[in-house]
C-alpha cells in the first residue's frame, strides 16, 4: 500500500509529495527504558544488561500448560483415540486430525529421500503407505501416530487452479484416478520435492510412481500415487496421458498448500497458525533503533506473538510507509547522530525477540512500485512504465498534464469567473469543472488524433498504388462484407494521425472496375473518393471510441475531486494548489513546467523515459490483468486510484525482459526472508503473479518455512484461491471492520476458521476436500480508520473479543489497544508510539492500565490456549441485535469456552437492549474465565462515540484516557457482576441471566465441561471407537473389538441383506409393521438397513452439514437408534447385533444432544464398514482383493439377494445332496425352505409375484451370485427354476412355482447360459448335472407335485427343454384371461415355439405377444394400443439364436468330456418320420446361416437383400429374422451384442467389430444403451409410465423399449467388444479395447459410489437423464457390469500368464 486509504478500500486515495518528517519520539534525557531490554548488536551495554537480566515471560504457553493436572487428564483421554480419530489439526473446512498441541511430524530440516525414484511404471513396493525413511540424528523425531492420509480423486479435465487444498508436513497425499480416467495411461507429476536436500524448483517436476492396493495390477480403481509432504509452500501437480510429460498437455491439474512450521523460543517450540496473534506497527513510528525494544515491548506485554513491521527500508519524499526509495538501505529515521545502523542490527533484534520473547516477526515486501525519487530508476528507467518503452501511455500522459495545467490555472484564480473557485466546497463547483474540461482543456490536445489516420496522406498513398497498373477488382462496389475487413492499424509509437490501414486490403476492396467512369483517371478519382469516405468513417468511429473513454475519464476526475474535497469520509481538502492538485498525478514529470506543446514534444524525446506511470489500484478490475498493458485504457480513462508518490515497475514476462529490476527485487526479498520469519505481500492483487512467484521462491530458498500473508481485494473467493495456490499464501488478511453490524461480524468469526460444534469425527484416511483460505483475522488493519471514528470506542473491546474467538490467526494494529481514536496514517503520521513501563505511565508511556491493554492480554491468552489445546469447533449465536455469543469447543475433551460480547456499533445509549435472553449451554460451568467492560470515567456520555475529549499529543501517538476497562479473572459465578447463575450445579444445562450491569462494551467468558455421566458415556463410546483402525483405502477398516467381531463373523450374506439393506416393501413384507425410516423435512431413506442412513451421512459428513434434517432428527430424539435396534431384534440371526447396538446407543443417550450426530455417525459408519468388509470376505478373492468398483458392485449382490417370505422358491428335492437351502420352522412345527432369491429390481420388483422373474434372475445370477462366490445359492436357484419346467420352458414370473406364468421364450436360454457359467466358474461345477430336480409339473398338464415325488437329474431336464424346442411347442396359457393379464388380448395367450430345419434358428411368438425381455404390452385404450405389444420381436430374436448356439456348443463339449450324457435331439412329424440332429450338427447349422440372414453389409449386396427398401442402417446385425412386422427385422437395437458375447465364433470378426462400433456410436449413452436407433420412426427416449395422452408412441409408457437407455445390455456390448477385439487386432487391439471399456464404465462407477441406492438403475431417459419410473436399483444392471470386470480380470491374468511363459 501507499499513502492514505479510506475505510474498506472504497474511496480514492490521496497522493502528493511531502517532505520527510523529522525523527520523533526520542527518549527524554535521563529517562530509563521501561521493562527489560532485548539484546542486539547495536549497543554493547544493552547486550551485557540483557545477559544479566533475561526477559521475563508473561504467559507460560505450551509446555507449562501441560503440567496442569487437567491437562494430564486430557492427555489420557486423547490417547484413547490415538488409533481412531486424530484430533486437533484442521484441513478442509476445519476437519480435526491431530492432537491439540500442534505436534509436528518432522522437527528437522533434513530427511532421507523416498525409497525409489519414480519412472511411471508399477513399483514392486509392498502395499500401504511409503513413508520417508527417517534419520536418527539429533533433533529428529517423528510422531508415531497413524499417518494422516488425504485422498484426492483425479478426473479428466479437472483443472483446479481456483480450488484450495491445505496439507501439513508429515501427511501423505494420495492421488487416485477417478472414474473418467479408467482405462487411460495416466502419468502424474508434481514439483513437490522428494527429498528436502533437493529443495524446491517451481518448474522441476518428477513423475510419481503408480502403486496398487489390489492383487490385480490392471485394476485402475486400486491405483494411486502418493506424495509424502515434507516441505512447506505452494505445490503443483498435473497429469497427462500416454507418457506425455509437457505441462501444456495436462489433462488435469491442481495445487496444494503446505503450512510452514513456525517455531519460537530457544527450544524451537511449535507455533500453530491458529495460535498466531499479530500486531502491526508502522516501522517509521518506532523511532531510532535503540528505542524499538521499549516500544515493541507493548506488543509483548499485551500477549502478541507476531509483529508485523511495515517496510523498514528508506522511504521516499512522501514518507509513506509503502513508498520505498531504496529497497537495499535501512530507513534513515532509525539512525542516531552517533551511530549508523544496518539490517544486521535489525536482524539481531528480531532474533532476540524470537528467542526470549517467543515473538516472531514479518514485514512487507513491496514489489509493485518504488518511490518517485528512487535513484536507481533514474539509472534504469526501463524498469518502469514510461512514455518511451510504453508509448501507448503517451495520450494518457498528455491528459495528465492537461489536468495539471488546469490545476495551476484554478489555483491562480483564473476560472473563478466561470464558476470554479480556488476552494472546492460545493457540488456545483464540480459541474463547472466538468464543463470547462470538456469545452476548453480537452480540445487543446485533440487526443483522438493519436488514434486516427491522416486521411489526405492515406488517400494519396492509395492513389499511388492503384495508379501503378494494379489489376482491377471486379467485385460489386456495394459489397459491404469486404469493407468491414479494413480497420485502423494503431501506430505503435502513438504519434498524431500516424495510424494506418492495410493498403493491400484497401486496394482489394476499393480498386474496382467502375462502368460509369469516363476514363481511367475518372475511375481512379471515384475509387479514391469512396476510399476517402470509408477512411473518414473509420476515423469518426475511432474518435467516438476515444471520446467515450474521455467522458469516463472526466467522470473519474470528478469522483476523485468529490472524494478528496466534499465527502465526509475523505480528507476534505477544499483548496486547490500545486501541493494539493485537483487530482493526483498519474505520471512523474521531467524538468520544469512547460507549455502543452513542449510537454508533448518531451514525451516523444529521449527524456520520455523519465515520464513514468504511477502505480495504484483499479476498483473492480480483474487483478490477474496488468492495467498498464498496451491494450488497456485505465490510464486514459482515469480509472486508476493512483499513488502519486510511487511509480509502477515494469518486469516483463521473465527476468531477461528487465534484468536489473528482477535482480534488484530478488536480492531485496532474499535478505528480507533472512531477517524476518514471514512476509506480507503488499498490494498482492495488483502484483504480477509470475513476479510474485519468482520472488517468493527466492525468499523460500532462504527460509523454507516462510510465513506468507497478504490482503486481497478481488471480491472473489475463486480468484483469491488462484493467488493463494500460486504464491503459497498461508493466511489471507481479513478485517472485522468490514462488518457493518454485529451479525456480520459474528458471521466472519464463524467463516474464518474451525468447524461447527459437534462436527463429525473423521478417520485419518479420508478424502481431501476443498477449503477456504486460512485467515489472519484482525480487528483493525493499519490502513483503515479507527472504530472510534467509524463505530464507537465502546465497541473496541467487544469486537476485538469476538475476533479473538475466531479459530484462526488473529491480530490488530498498534494503537487499537491503547484506544487511539483516529487513523494512524501510513503517510501523514510523523509521531512515535508510546513505550512500555511497569510503573505509572508518564507522557509517551503506557502500561496494562492503558486503554484495553490488560483486556487484550487476557483475550490473546485465551486465543492462544484455545488454538493450542484443540478448541477448533465454533458456534456463533446472534442473541440480540448487539449481543453475540461465540462458543469454542474441544472435540476431544468436550470442554467449551463461551464468550458473550455486547457490541456497540452505535453509542451505548442507542445499543442498550431492554431484554437479553438468558445464556443456556449444555454442560457444567467450571468457571468464569474473565469478565470485562469499558466505561467512561464520567457518567452521562454514553450517547457519544467516545466519552470526554481527546487531545492529540504532538510527539507521541496517544489514546483515549476518558475510558477505563474493568476486569475480573477466574471468578466464581457468585462473584460476577454481569451474570447470575439460575440453574442447579448438577443440571444438564447451565443457565445464566444477565444483570443490569451487562451493558454495551461488556465481555464475559465461561468455561464449561461435560457432566460426569456424560463424560462416562463419551469415554465408553470412545473406548469402542478406538478399537477400529483404518487402512490406506478409505473403505477398509479393522476392529479389535472381540465381541463385535464374533457377532459380525456369525452373519451370513443373507443376514447382511437384512442388516444393511431391505427396501420399504421388503421390510413391510416381514409382517412386523416396519418400513423405511422417514426423516421430517427430508423424506424416507432408500433402505431400512444401515445403508439407508449411511447414504445420507456420507453426503453430509464431509461438509459437516449439521443443519441437515437427519442431524436435527438425531438431536431431537433417539428414534433413529431405536429404529436400528428394533428391526434387528425381529430375526434371531441379528439379535446379537441388535443387543450390541442397544448397549452402545444407551450410552449415546447420555451424550449431550449437540454431540449425538457426530458419535452416531462414528458408531454406525464404523460398524457399517466392518459389515461390508465381512461381506467382501465371504465373496472370494476377486472381490475381497478386488477393485473399489468390483467391491461396490458386489455389495449389490447383498442388496438384491435375500429371503422374502412372500416370494419363496419352490422347495427343492429332499433327496438333493448337501448342501441344501436353510429351512425355518413355522408355528405349526413344519419346516420350510427359505433360500435367498434375487429381486429383479428395487423397490418395484422386490416382493410377492413381482420379485422373481425367470429372465431377470438368470441374466443377473452370474454377476450377483457366481462371481461373488455365492455358489450354493446359485445352485439352489438353478435347481428351483428347473423344477418348474413346463412346455420346455421355465417361468417368466415364478410366483412360488405353482402360479408360474410361461409367457416368455427367452428365459430358458438365459437359464442354460447361467448353468454354463456355473460349470465354468464353480469348482467341480459339472456335478450340478447330476443334482436331483423335484419336478413340480412332471408333464405339461399335471397339477403341482410334492417335493421329491418326481425327481429327475438336472441333465434330464436340460435335455427335455432342448428336445421340446426341437420338436416344437404349442400351448395356451392356463387361466388365460383378465385374471392373469389385464392388458393382453385373447390371441396373446397362445404360444408357439420351434426350430427351423432350414437355418437351425429357434423361432416363436406372434404379433400379439412379447416373448423376449422387450415385453411392454400396450395398456392405453385412449391411444388405441391396449393389448398390442410395442415390441413383439417374434420370429428368431437375435439374442435367442446366440444363446441357443452357445448352449449347444457348451453341451456338446460336456458330452465329449463325458460330463453330460446327451448329444442329440429328435423330431417326429405327423407321418412318424424322425429327424435327428446332434448338438454339433445343430450348432453348425446355425453357424452356416447366421451371417447370411442377419448381417446387413456396409455396401448393398442385392442378391442377399430381398427387401432393401427396409434397410435404414448399414453395418449392423438385424434384431430378428422373419418377424411378422416386416420392418422389425431391420431395426438397430441393443440385442445383437448378447449373441456376439456368448457365441463370438458365430460372427465374422470384421463384421462384428463394425456392428459393435456402430452400436456404441449410435446407441450408447452415459449409463445405459438406447433400445432403438434414434433415427427409427418409433424412437422416443423418455419413458413416462404415467403418460395418459393419445399419442400411441408414448401413452402409458409404450416406448419402454423404444429408446430409453437400459443399463444391463451395456455389459453385453462391452463383453462382446472384448471377445472380438483380439480377433480383429490381436493383443494390441485387445489392450486398447480394455482401456476403452474401462473408460466407458466410468459413469457406472461414479453412479454406484454416489447414488443413494448404491446401485445401478434399470434404465435412464435420453442421454442419461433420470427416469422417475425406473427402478433405481436393478439386479441385472449391476450383475452384467460386474461380469465385465470379471471378464477383464480373467483376460489380464491370462495375459500375465502368457507373458510369464513366453507365449
Amino acid at each position: 500500500m501507499s499513502e492514505g486509504v479510506c475505510e474498506g478500500k472504497e474511496g480514492m486515495e490521496v497522493g502528493g509529495r511531502k517532505e520527510a518528517a523529522p525523527a520523533g519520539g526520542r527518549r527524554r534525557n535521563g529517562q530509563k527504558a521501561a521493562g527489560r531490554p532485548l539484546s542486539s548488536c547495536y549497543e554493547e551495554q544493552m547486550l551485557q544488561k540483557s545477559a544479566q537480566q533475561p526477559l521475563r515471560r508473561i504467559y507460560a504457553y505450551g509446555s507449562a500448560k501441560a503440567k496442569d493436572s487437567g491437562q494430564k487428564e486430557w492427555n489420557q483421554s486423547y490417547r484413547k483415540l490415538a488409533n481412531f480419530f486424530k484430533m486437533g489439526v484442521q484441513d478442509g473446512a476445519g476437519v480435526v486430525t491431530q492432537g491439540p498441541q500442534s505436534q509436528q511430524m518432522y522437527t528437522s530440516d533434513h530427511m532421507s529421500p523416498m525409497t525409489n525414484s519414480v519412472n511411471g511404471t508399477m513399483g514392486s513396493e509392498p502395499k500401504g503407505l511409503s513413508l520417508p525413511k527417517m534419520g536418527s540424528g539429533p533433533g529428529m523425531s517423528f510422531s508415531q501416530q497413524q499417518p494422516q492420509v488425504r485422498v484426492l480423486t483425479l478426473n479428466h479435465g479437472d483443472h483446479m487452479d481456483s480450488t484450495l487444498f491445505r496439507l501439513q508436513k508429515g501427511w501423505v497425499l494420495q492421488l487416485r484416478p477417478g472414474p473418467s480416467l479408467l482405462g487411460k495411461a495416466v502419468s502424474v507429476f508434481t514439483n513437490h520435492p522428494e527429498d528436502l536436500g533437493e529443495g524446491f524448483t517451481r518448474n522441476r517436476y518428477r513423475r510419481l510412481q503408480w502403486k496398487s492396493d489390489s492383487r490385480n495390477k490392471g485394476d485402475d480403481t486400486a491405483l494411486y500415487v502418493e506424495v509424502v509432504i515434507i516441505s512447506a509452500g505452494a505445490f503443483h501437480f498435473y497429469f497427462t496421458y500416454d507418457d506425455g510429460v509437457e505441462r501444456e498437455r495436462a489433462q488435469g491439474s491442481g495445487y496444494f498448500i503446505v503450512d510452514p512450521t513456525l517455531t519460537v523460543g530457544t527450544n524451537s517450540e511449535s507455533l500453530s497458525l491458529d495460535c498466531v496473534q499479530c500486531q502491526t506497527v508502522l516501522s517509521k513510528c518506532l523511532g531510532p533503533l535503540p528505542d524499538w525494544e521499549q516500544r515493541l515491548q507493548v506488543a509483548y506485554e499485551t500477549g502478541y506473538n507476531l509483529v508485523h513491521f511495515t517496510p523498514i527500508q528508506e522511504l521516499g519524499d512522501s514518507n509513506s510507509s509503502y513508498s520505498i526509495k531504496d529497497q537495499h538501505k535501512l530507513n534513515t529515521e532509525f539512525q542516531t547522530p552517533d551511530h549508523q545502523y544496518t539490517f544486521a542490527d535489525v536482524e539481531a533484534l528480531i532474533r532476540r525477540m524470537r528467542d526470549e520473547w517467543k515473538m516472531l516477526s514479518l514485514t512487507d515486501v513491496v514489489l509493485n512500485h518504488t518511490a518517485n525519487d528512487s535513484n536507481w530508476i533514474q539509472d534504469h528507467p526501463e524498469a518502469t512504465y514510461n512514455c518511451q518503452n510504453s508509448p501507448h501511455l503517451r495520450p494518457a500522459y498528455l491528459l495528465d498534464r492537461v489536468l495539471y495545467h488546469m490545476t495551476v490555472e484554478v489555483a491562480d484564480g483564473k476560472w473563478e469567473d466561470r464558476g470554479i473557485p480556488v476552494a472546492i466546497r460545493e457540488e456545483k463547483d464540480l459541474e463547472a469543472i466538468k464543463n470547462v474540461i470538456h469545452s476548453h482543456f480537452l480540445p487543446q490536445v485533440k487526443l483522438h488524433e493519436f488514434y486516427t489516420v491522416d486521411v489526405d496522406k492515406t488517400v494519396e498513398e492509395f492513389r499511388r498504388r492503384i495508379s501503378s497498373n494494379l489489376p482491377i477488382v471486379t467485385r460489386g462496389k456495394g459489397d459491404s462484407s469486404y469493407k468491414e475487413e479494413m480497420v485502423i492499424i494503431q501506430d505503435p509509437n502513438y504519434g498524431r494521425r500516424t495510424c494506418t490501414v492495410d493498403m493491400n486490403i484497401a486496394v482489394r476492396l476499393y480498386n474496382l472496375a467502375r462502368p460509369e467512369a469516363r476514363d481511367e483517371e475518372d475511375r481512379i478519382v471515384r475509387c479514391c473518393a469512396e476510399f476517402r469516405r470509408h477512411v473518414e468513417n473509420l476515423n469518426q468511429q475511432r474518435t467516438s471510441e476515444i471520446q467515450a473513454h474521455l467522458i469516463q475519464a472526466v467522470e473519474c476526475v470528478l469522483g476523485t475531486i468529490r472524494y478528496q474535497r466534499l465527502q465526509p469520509d475523505g480528507p476534505m481538502i477544499a483548496e486547490v494548489s500545486r501541493d494539493y492538485p485537483l487530482v493526483p498525478p498519474y505520471f512523474t514529470h521531467y524538468g520544469e513546467d512547460a507549455s502543452l506543446e513542449e510537454e508533448e514534444a518531451l514525451m516523444f524525446g529521449d527524456k520520455g523515459c523519465y515520464l513514468m506511470a504511477h502505480n495504484g489500484w483499479v476498483m473492480g478490475d480483474d487483478p490477474l490483468n496488468n492495467f498498464a498493458r498496451s491494450d488497456c485504457y485505465v490510464y486514459l480513462r482515469r480509472e486508476l486510484v493512483a499513488w502519486g508518490d510511487s511509480v509502477k515497475l515494469r518486469y516483463g514476462e521473465k527476468p531477461e525482459d528487465s534484468p536489473y529490476v528482477w535482480d534488484h527485487m530478488k536480492r531485496y526479498c532474499e535478505y528480507t526472508a533472512r531477517i524476518f520469519h514471514g512476509i506480507r505481500l503488499d498490494n498482492c492483487h495488483s502484483t504480477p503473479i509470475h513476479v510474485a512467484e519468482y520472488m517468493l521462491d527466492a525468499a523460500r530458498k532462504v527460509r523454507p518455512d516462510l510465513y506468507v500473508i497478504a490482503e486481497l481485494f478481488t471480491n472473489s473467493d475463486l480468484t483469491d484461491n488462484v493467488f493463494v495456490n500460486r504464491l503459497g499464501i498461508n493466511s489471507l488478511i481479513r478485517e472485522a471492520m468490514s462488518a457493518p453490524n454485529s451479525h456480520e461480524e459474528g458471521r466472519l468469526v464463524y467463516r474464518y476458521g474451525g468447524e461447527p460444534v459437534g462436527a463429525f469425527l473423521l478417520p485419518p484416511v479420508r478424502p481431501l476436500v476443498p477449503c477456504i483460505a486460512h485467515a489472519i483475522f484482525l480487528d483493525l488493519t493499519h490502513d483503515n480508520r479507527s472504530p472510534a471514528e467509524v463505530r464507537t470506542a465502546w465497541d473496541m473491546l467487544p469486537s476485538t473479543a469476538l475476533v479473538s474467538m475466531a479459530c484462526c490467526a488473529s491480530g490488530s494494529t498498534r494503537g487499537y489497544d491503547e484506544l487511539v481514536p483516529h487513523h494512524i496514517h501510513v503517510v501523514d503520521e510523523t509521531r512515535v508510539y508510546q513505550a512500555w513501563t511497569d510503573a505509572e505511565p508518564t507522557r509517551g508511556e503506557c502500561n496494562e492500565s492503558s486503554g484495553i491493554v490488560r483486556c487484550k492480554r487476557l483475550l490473546n491468552k485465551l486465543h492462544f490456549e484455545l488454538g493450542a489445546n484443540g478448541y477448533n469447533q465454533v458456534f456463533v449465536d446472534q442473541v440480540t441485535e448487539h449481543v453475540v455469543t461465540v462458543t469454542r469447543h474441544n472435540p476431544v475433551t468436550h470442554q467449551s469456552v463461551v464468550l458473550v460480547a455486547y457490541t456497540s456499533f452505535r453509542p451505548p445509549a442507542e445499543a442498550r437492549e431492554s431484554h437479553i435472553r438468558p445464556l443456556k449451554v449444555q454442560g457444567h460451568l467450571e468457571e468464569i474465565i474473565f469478565e470485562m467492560q469499558v466505561k467512561g470515567k464520567t457518567s452521562g456520555e454514553d450517547d457519544k462515540s467516545y466519552p470526554g475529549f481527546f487531545n492529540n499529543d504532538s510527539e507521541f501517538i496517544n489514546g483515549l484516557n476518558s475510558i477505563i476497562a474493568e476486569v475480573k479473572e477466574n471468578i466464581r459465578p457468585s462473584e460476577s457482576s454481569l451474570v447470575r447463575l439460575t440453574s442447579p450445579e448438577d443440571a444438564d444445562e447451565t443457565e445464566c441471566q444477565y444483570t443490569s450491569e451487562f451493558t454495551p462494551g461488556s465481555v464475559i467468558a465461561f468455561r464449561l465441561s461435560l457432566l460426569p455421566r456424560a463424560q462416562t458415556a463419551v469415554n465408553k463410546i470412545r473406548g469402542v471407537l478406538s478399537e477400529f483402525g483404518y487402512k490406506s483405502r478409505i473403505s477398509e477398516v479393522t476392529t479389535h473389538n472381540v465381541e463385535l467381531m464374533d457377532i459380525v463373523n456369525s452373519l451370513s450374506l443373507s443376514d447382511l441383506n437384512r442388516v444393511l439393506y431391505r427396501c420399504d416393501e421388503e421390510e413391510k413384507d416381514e409382517g412386523h409393521g416396519g418400513g423405511t425410516y422417514s426423516i421430517p423435512n427430508y423424506g424416507s431413506l432408500p433402505y431400512c438397513g444401515l445403508q439407508g442412513v449411511i447414504s445420507v451421512l456420507s453426503e453430509i459428513r464431509v461438509h459437516n452439514d449439521l443443519g441437515h434434517p437427519l442431524c436435527s432428527n438425531l438431536r431431537d430424539g433417539d428414534w433413529m437408534p431405536e429404529y436400528i435396534v428394533t428391526r434387528l431384534k425381529h430375526e434371531p440371526a441379528t439379535q446379537r447385533l441388535a443387543k450390541w447396538f442397544e448397549d452402545i446407543f444407551n450410552w449415546l443417550k447420555e451424550v449431550p444432544r449437540y454431540l449425538i450426530p457426530a458419535y452416531f455417525d462414528s458408531i454406525v459408519t464404523s460398524v457399517y464398514l466392518t459389515l461390508i468388509n465381512r461381506a467382501w470376505s465371504l465373496m472370494g478373492e476377486f472381490i475381497s482383493q478386488g477393485s473399489d468398483f468390483a467391491k461396490a458392485l458386489s455389495l449389490c449382490s447383498v442388496q438384491f439377494c435375500g429371503v422374502v417370505k412372500s416370494a419363496v422358491m419352490p422347495p427343492l428335492s429332499p433327496n438333493l445332496s448337501s448342501p441344501q437351502p436353510p429351512a425355518v420352522t413355522d408355528g405349526s412345527g413344519s419346516t420350510k425352505q427359505m433360500s435367498v432369491t434375487i429381486a429383479a429390481g428395487l423397490p418395484h420388483f422386490s416382493v410377492g409375484y413381482m420379485r422373481n422373474w425367470g429372465r431377470d434372475t438368470f441374466i443377473a445370477l452370474p454377476g450377483n451370485l457366481l462371481i461373488t462366490g455365492r455358489y450354493d445359492e446359485a445352485r439352489w436357484i438353478i435347481l428351483a427354476y428347473a423344477s418348474t419346467m413346463r412346455h420346455g420352458l421355465i417361468p417368466n414370473l415364478l410366483d412360488g412355482g405353482t402360479k408360474a406364468r410361461f409367457n416368455c421364450r427367452d428365459s430358458v436360454w438365459w437359464w442354460l447360459q447361467s448353468i454354463q457359467r456355473y460349470v465354468a466358474i464353480v469348482p467341480d461345477g459339472n456335478r450340478i448335472f447330476r443334482d436331483r430336480v423335484s419336478r413340480l409339473f412332471p408333464s405339461d398338464d399335471s397339477p403341482p407335485q410334492e417335493p421329491g415325488r418326481h425327481d429327475q437329474l438336472l441333465e434330464d431336464v436340460i435335455q427335455e427343454t432342448l428336445q421340446r424346442h426341437f420338436q416344437g411347442v404349442k400351448f395356451r396359457e392356463r387361466n388365460a384371461g383378465f385374471q392373469i393379464d389385464r392388458e393382453m388380448c385373447d390371441e396373446g395367450f397362445n404360444n408357439e415355439i420351434g426350430v427351423s430345419l432350414e437355418t437351425g434358428f429357434v423361432h416363436g411368438g406372434t404379433v400379439h405377444n412379447c416373448g423376449t425381455w422387450m415385453d411392454k404390452m400396450g395398456s392405453s385404450e385412449l391411444a388405441g394400443i391396449k393389448g398390442k405389444p410395442a415390441t413383439p420381436r417374434d420370429g428368431s430374436a437375435v439374442e435367442i439364436v446366440g444363446l441357443c448356439k452357445s448352449a449347444l456348443r457348451f453341451l456338446g463339449q460336456m458330452y465329449r468330456e463325458d460330463k453330460f450324457k446327451y448329444n442329440s435331439v429328435e423330431r417326429y412329424d405327423d407321418t412318424g418320420n424322425v429327424t435327428k440332429w446332434t448338438y454339433e450338427f445343430w450348432e453348425k447349422k446355425i453357424q452356416e446361416n447366421f451371417e447370411k440372414y442377419y448381417w446387413i453389409d456396409e455396401n448393398p449386396i442385392p442378391d442377399r437383400e430381398p427387401k432393401p427398401e427396409l434397410i435404414n442402417r448399414r453395418g449392423i446385425y438385424k434384431d430378428s429374422y422373419n418377424a411378422s412386422q416386416f420392418w422389425a427385422d431391420y431395426q438397430l437395437r441393443c440385442n445383437f451384442p448378447v449373441a456376439v458375447a456368448v457365441a463370438p465364433e458365430m460372427f465374422t470378426p470384421k463384421h462384428a467389430w463394425i456392428a459393435l462400433k456402430n452400436a456404441e456410436k449410435i446407441l450408447l449413452g452415459p449409463l445405459g444403451i438406447k433400445t432403438l436407433d434414434p433415427s427409427d420412426w418409433a424412437y422416443n427416449g423418455d419413458y413416462d409410465n404415467a403418460n395418459d395422452s393419445a399419442d400411441p408412441k408414448i401413452a402409458r409408457g409404450y416406448n419402454y423399449h423404444q429408446g430409453p437407455e437400459w443399463v444391463w445390455p451395456v455389459g453385453w456390448l462391452l463383453r462382446a467388444q472384448l471377445a472380438v477385439a483380439p480377433k480383429v487386432g490381436g493383443f494390441e487391439e485387445l489392450g486398447r479395447t480394455m482401456g476403452h471399456v474401462k473408460s466407458l464404465l466410468a459413469p457406472h462407477l461414479t453412479h454406484v459410489l454416489s447414488d443413494a441406492w448404491r446401485s445401478l438403475p434399470e434404465l435412464t431417459n435420453t442421454n442419461g437423464a433420470h427416469c422417475k419410473d425406473s427402478n433405481p436399483a436393478q439386479s441385472w444392471s449391476t450383475g452384467c457390469v460386474l461380469e465385465v470386470l470379471w471378464e477383464m480380470d480373467r483376460i489380464e491374468r491370462g495375459l500375465r500368464r502368457s507373458s510369464m511363459t513366453g507365449m
